[in-house]
């Protein structure tokens, strides 16, 4: 152990402050130094590679989408095999369904059917949303001489929307199946039981007074043809249950988002206007 004396003792006493001080402030500068050094040369190092950052830039670019392009393919594989398996599918009901319609022909004709006349329309242009007495209407242009007359079933896409409520010299006034006075019977898939399809002001109308079997979730639903002017087996929509177990349909026509609508000739008034 090495001995100092007192004097040397005192001395370096003395100036142990002044060299941690002086220490301090050395590591501070330095420390101020690399970071001024290592920001030029990270910015001289930045300017030697950006050219080559350029030069390989579209190599690497093209290598990513030909790996997109690998991932898309494998994607579209997926794809064409499950397309092959619905096309089988197609296939196997097409065949079932020309058998059917040939099988259905072969009765027709043993019975001498005579099948009811296809339904006439005129096709007409919807112009606003028009209430007036109705909740759930819209107006549409239909020009001088149109031919149309209250009572007539209007279609869009061949699925069932309304009937004529009221007809003026150039605009005719369609009643939605949804307001709370459209009543139209209608016939549940199959034949299998049949109801009147009430609305109720909302965006999806009641099957009430169904007789038969009891209406099941997705079942199809057409127009019964009971009243006059109602061509049978138009489509309506497909049953579905409420919370409580309600039937109601939901129609197959966007009955907010209509451009143009097909007006069926013939048909009755409809049911006097409610109080709403």
């Amino acid at each position: 152990m090495l001995r100092l004396s007192l004097p040397l003792r005192q001395a370096l006493g003395r100036l142990t402050l002044p060299v941690l001080f002086a220490a301090s402030f050395a590591v501070v500068l330095l420390g101020r130094l690399d970071l001024r050094v290592g920001d030029r040369a990270r910015a001289v190092l930045s300017d030697a590679l950006a050219p080559l950052y350029a030069l390989i830039a579209p190599p690497v670019r093209a290598l990513r989408v030909t790996a997109d392009g690998l991932v898309g393919l494998i994607g579209v594989d997926n794809d064409n095999a499950r397309l092959r398996a619905e096309n089988a599918r197609l296939r196997h009901w097409q065949a079932v369904a020309l058998a059917l319609a040939t099988q259905n022909r072969a009765l027709k004709a043993a019975l001498h059917w005579v099948p009811s006349p296809a339904p006439e329309f005129v096709t007409a242009r919807v112009v606003a949303d028009a209430g007036g007495v109705y909740v759930r209407a819209m107006l549409l242009a239909t020009g001088p001489n149109h031919f149309i007359h209250s009572g007539q079933i209007v279609l869009a896409h061949g699925a069932l929307v309304g009937r004529i409520a009221d007809v003026g010299a150039r605009s005719a006034r369609v009643l939605l199946l949804t307001d709370l006075n459209s009543r139209i019977p209608v016939l549940l898939e199959g034949g299998k039981g049949r109801a009147i399809l009430a609305g109720s002001n909302g965006p999806r109308p009641r099957l009430i007074f169904a007789t038969g079997a009891a209406p099941r979730p997705g079942e199809q639903v057409v127009t019964a043809g009971l009243a006059d002017g109602i061509p049978p087996d138009l489509p309506v929509g497909t049953v579905r249950l409420t919370a409580r177990r309600v039937p109601e349909l939901v129609p197959y026509a966007d009955l907010d988002r209509l451009e143009t609508v097909q007006v069926v000739q013939g048909g009755l008034p409809p049911p006097a206007a409610a109080a709403h």
